[in-house]
């Protein structure tokens, strides 16, 4: 397919495809002449993972450059490129005071449930500065309900959703996608859940 088709096809201006040509983001297309290239399905599964990556999960760039580095990559296994996008879409926590007692925690939490975590794993600083901010409001730091319920939808749920046995980045949208939008989701029916519990317990008729 030609340009304007990849842009009807993938909804993504051509303007912002070529950004995403120049950048190194979308491989080139078969060139046919000098101004004319054709696309193909590639194109389209690379362009819907930049679309979740950047709209969905909010990565920057240059952290999409480094995911679109390790699926190209086909030395590196699936776990690591998965890992890659993981961490891309983790937030970045500043150090605090109580770093050393939240990271211990952390640390305490994934060795009880047997988790395989990589030591350099930034979501274990990410934890652990939402633990910092519990105990800094005086709120409960016991996860083991929450790490259960989340082991539980992964292993149960989420990741049979990943397509493992297709090219790359069609599992690295549908993690990324899966990863940011039924995290919203998840918060929504925890809220809903909390006002239809507050409604049973203290109004009358419950």
């Amino acid at each position: 397919m030609r340009m304007s088709e990849l842009s009807a096809t993938s909804g993504v201006p051509i303007a912002t495809i070529k950004y995403y040509l120049r950048e190194g983001l979308l491989h080139p297309g078969e060139q046919l002449a000098a101004t004319r290239a054709d696309y193909d399905e590639s194109h389209l599964r690379r362009l819907r993972m930049i679309r979740a990556l950047l709209e969905v999960g909010r990565v920057p760039v240059a952290g999409i450059k480094k995911v679109i580095a390790a699926v190209e990559d086909e030395s590196l296994p699936l776990h690591f490129v998965l890992g890659t996008a993981h961490y891309a879409l983790a937030q970045t926590a500043e150090p605090e005071p109580d770093q050393e007692w939240a990271r211990e925690e952390v640390d305490r939490i994934i060795t009880e449930l047997g988790w395989r975590i990589s030591p350099n794993a930034p979501t274990r600083d990410e934890l652990a500065h939402t633990l910092i901010r519990m105990r800094q409001l005086g709120l409960p730091q016991d996860l083991g309900p929450y790490a259960a319920a989340a082991e539980k939808l992964v292993t149960e749920v989420e990741m049979d959703h990943v397509p493992f046995t297709g090219p790359r980045d069609a599992a690295v949208e549908s993690l990324v996608l899966g990863t940011v939008l039924y995290g919203r989701a998840l918060d929504t029916l925890r809220r809903l859940a909390q006002e239809s519990e507050s409604a049973r317990r203290f109004t009358r008729g419950s």
